[in-house]
């Protein structure tokens, strides 16, 4: 072949004469680099390489980690994991190696990645969001995605949002917003967990997360400076009454304090906030993770991390309503997570009707569309907790979402108790409007990964930045 026919075949010299014109247009003061751009967006965004492999989370276990490449660049996701993963969750699929990572391997997720997943994405146009993920459903070919594993497909899934993304030369949040039909971009209300109980913590505290929610701020940087102030104030708080030992985080990087009444967690955070000074610019949000203590006979152990304890601490579904009544009455709390055991809807939708909160569905809802129809016809909740693992695609979790919008609930982004620093909730969060997110304490670099992008997300904005605040979620009698 001649240099001409070369040059004709690629129509190279077309190309580059556009992008010569292009930078004399622009003027542009580096018109080398220009070119160089002008050309590259000429190249068709296709997917050229996928390749998984083994990381290790935030608690020292193994993860799916995605490196997938287009004409664009490379693009990476990593995936979480949950302590406390409710039972309708996607799969998560692991060796079980007892020998190796105490059988939490992911070497098999990660060989599905690159051996079936890869072969059948090689060519698409990463734009394509929802006709990817519905292609690595096909492979799976199972309702919870038990044959490829969820971590597999979500890491692949996420990358790909990622390239996405990037194919159109817009930013992350922004394509999300795209791909959901979002118009109205929203900083989140952030949902500090800064006590620590449950599976997350060695403590005895029975309900597993205690949050502040700075409703109040205007900025999604003071509510984070907010969110700080207090949880460096809890400290002080804690060190006081139960000495430095106390002062030891958990998963999630909020402290636990060996204490065992719910009551004592929350008098702790009231005293915090009023020591940093903002009573009533900042609200309680609880995650009781209630399946972790129920039990046999289907009632609720507050004190089940004791072996062989007394029972004095089980209470029925509905001593369970007057307690969470209680708390409601007497401390400024407008949200509480699964409240009740994963399949227990009738407590759960008999708190919802008193109004005296938001309740959110995590294990209740594990974000399948289908258990999210399911409870907004029978009047279960109010709100979702939107955890993109428990369903295993971008495309599923943002028709979650857009399920739970239409229904007027609350929308809740959150990460998992064993993160990665890759940073995607934030961006999610964002795109999809969600007004809440919660991804754990202002402590440790991989919770701080999504706050600290969620500054520069604001950054960027600029003037075009709206932060939720009081409008947290849709109006909701009582809170």
């Amino acid at each position: 072949m001649s240099v001409q026919d070369y040059l004709e075949k690629h129509k190279l010299s077309m190309r580059i004469e556009d992008a010569v014109n292009a930078a004399v247009r622009a003027k542009s003061s580096d018109p080398v680099i220009f070119i160089a751009d002008q050309l590259k967006k000429a190249v068709p965004g296709v997917i050229t390489k996928v390749k998984g492999r083994q990381i290790v989370d935030s608690r020292g276990n193994p993860t799916v980690e995605v490196d997938l490449h287009t004409s664009k660049g490379m693009y990476r996701a990593a995936v979480p994991s949950g302590a406390s993963t409710g039972i309708h969750e996607a799969v998560e699929l692991r060796d079980n190696d007892k020998a190796v990572y105490l059988g939490k391997g992911v070497l098999k997720a990660v060989a599905n990645v690159n051996e079936k997943i890869a072969p059948a994405l090689l060519g698409l146009n990463p734009t394509q969001q929802a006709n990817i993920d519905n292609i690595m459903k096909e492979l799976d070919k199972t309702e919870n995605k038990g044959n490829l594993g969820a971590n597999a497909i979500l890491a692949v899934s996420m990358a790909v949002c990622k390239a996405g993304a990037a194919e159109k030369g817009v930013p992350l949040y922004q394509h999300i917003a795209d791909l959901s039909g979002n118009t109205k971009l929203v900083l989140p209300v952030p949902a500090f967990n800064i006590i620590n109980g449950g599976s997350h913590a060695g403590n005895k505290l029975a309900m597993q997360e205690f949050m502040i929610l700075p409703t109040g701020a205007a900025t999604f940087s003071e509510a984070l400076r907010m969110g700080a102030e207090v949880y460096h104030n809890l400290k002080t708080v804690i060190k006081g009454k139960y000495g430095i030992d106390a002062c030891n985080v958990g998963d999630e990087g909020g402290f636990a304090p060996n204490i065992s009444r719910q009551e004592e967690g929350l008098d702790l955070v009231k005293e915090a906030i009023e020591k940093a000074g903002y009573t009533g610019k900042i609200k309680i949000g609880m995650d009781v993770a209630a399946s972790e203590f129920y039990t046999a006979d289907k009632r609720y152990d507050l004190d089940f991390k004791t072996p062989n304890n007394s029972g004095a601490e089980i209470k029925s579904g509905e001593e369970m309503i007057e307690l969470y009544k209680s708390f409601c009455q007497e401390y400024p709390i407008i949200s509480i997570e699964d409240p009740f055991e994963q399949d227990d809807w009738d407590h759960t939708k008999k708190l919802t009707a008193l109004n005296i909160c938001q309740v959110v569905g995590d294990d209740l809802l594990v974000t399948n569309p289908k258990r999210v129809a399911k409870a907004i016809e029978e009047k279960t909740c109010n709100a979702l907790l939107l955890k993109v693992n428990q369903i295993g695609t971008v495309t599923e979790s943002i028709e979650a979402v857009n399920m739970a919008k239409q229904a007027n609930w609350g929308v809740m982004a959150s990460h998992r108790s064993g993160e990665t620093e890759d940073s995607f909730i934030a961006d999610l969060s964002v795109g999809l409007a969600t007004g809440q997110i919660k991804t754990g304490a202002p402590c440790r670099s991989e919770r701080l990964a999504k706050y600290n992008q969620l500054l520069r997300i604001e950054e960027e904005l600029g003037d075009k930045a709206v932060y939720a605040g009081e409008n947290w979620r849709p109006k909701l009698g009582g809170v």
